[in-house]
């Protein structure tokens, strides 16, 4: 089993979101324990991922055991906004989600994107925490996708507000107006 350097188990509160204009955002999973505050750098398919993931889990708990499903009234009420100071731990290079079913509660693990180099230590955070806060975390992270810029309905790449150049239109602009 690896060494936490982090180890917010649990974690009191847990979100994720970006700063920056669509298309130059960066994306935080951001933990709070006590006074300590983790944010990670993630990628936004790491966000979109871990939300989907969230969401097949839950259901799939829920359909083995309905009496521990998970509310929704919670969820929907949070304030799931990044807290400042907003201070880069590390930048995320795997996530991983799982269950520990003796106390039904979800655990992610982070592990620090590395150089490559052999023998690199590289920093672990495992973030557990209730169903109420993962449906609450993967309602958010999918918030925070949709967020971002506008898909071209012909090749389905992201648009810039000025355009982009379609590959499905032999490399002509789509200009959206707005």
């Amino acid at each position: 089993m690896p060494e936490f350097r982090y180890d917010f188990d649990p974690v009191d509160r847990i979100t994720t979101g970006a700063i920056g204009p669509p298309g130059q955002r960066t994306f935080y999973l951001q933990a709070r324990r006590n006074q300590q505050i983790i944010s990670l750098v993630v990628e936004k398919e790491h966000v979109r991922a871990l939300a989907e993931a969230i969401e097949q889990l839950l259901e799939n708990l829920s359909e083995r055991n309905p009496l521990l499903a998970t509310s929704d009234d919670l969820a929907g009420m949070l304030d799931m906004s990044l807290e400042e100071p907003i201070e880069e731990t590390f930048r995320v290079g795997q996530l991983g989600l799982g269950y520990d079913e003796a106390r039904d509660m979800l655990v992610i693990i982070a592990q620090e994107l590395g150089s490559g180099e052999e023998g690199e230590d590289l920093d672990v955070v495992r973030l557990t925490m209730t169903r109420q806060q993962a449906k609450a975390l993967a309602r958010e992270g999918a918030e925070v996708v949709a967020r971002g810029r506008q898909r071209c309905p012909q090749c389905g790449e992201p648009m810039d507000p000025s355009g982009h150049f379609c590959i499905r239109k032999n490399g002509y602009p789509t200009v959206t107006y707005v």
